[in-house]
């Protein structure tokens, strides 16, 4: 039997080791995890860190139609993590790769686990600009004024 397929937008980010090849890794392991099929992805987006320290993160945003539950995508994302090498040391650490589920359908979601929407999401440029580029329809241009005083620029356009 199959499963209903949920539309999802999972944000991904890393700011260690080699940053770009880790949410290109962890996009094309989105691609091949049994259960998602990955419709559209951002560009890469360089970023100053939020709330934390270290160097800057590469991040993106990739939308799959999932045949899993929310608990168990959340699941999978944490060992996809983990098989890159992820240390939760503590709260907005470094890392090598994060994966946050940030929308699950038009579901809403207050676990002790897990929170959909992500909370956040509205205050990050570095959620909202590759989000934007998936579905314009979800960013307005207000959004992302507001948070302009965090800098964020295309991967490979940093200088122009």
């Amino acid at each position: 039997m199959r499963r209903e397929k949920i539309q999802a937008d999972i944000g991904l980010g890393a700011n260690l080791g080699d940053p770009q090849q880790a949410v290109l890794a962890g996009i094309e392991a989105l691609r091949t995890s049994e259960g998602l099929e990955v419709l559209a992805q951002s560009h890469l987006y360089r970023s100053e860190p939020v709330s934390a320290g270290g160097p800057d993160y590469v991040n993106a945003v990739v939308r799959v139609f999932s045949e899993l539950c929310a608990p168990d995508l959340l699941a999978l994302l944490q060992h996809l993590e983990r098989r890159a090498g992820r240390v939760r040391s503590y709260r907005n650490a470094p890392r090598t790769l994060d994966l946050d589920l940030l929308s699950f359908g038009q579901g809403r979601i207050w676990s002790k686990s897990l929170t959909v929407p992500h909370p956040r999401m509205r205050d990050r440029a570095f959620v909202l600009r590759p989000l934007r580029d998936i579905d314009p329809s979800l960013v307005t241009s207000a959004e992302l004024e507001r948070l302009s005083d965090q800098r964020i620029a295309l991967v490979g356009a940093e200088g122009a």
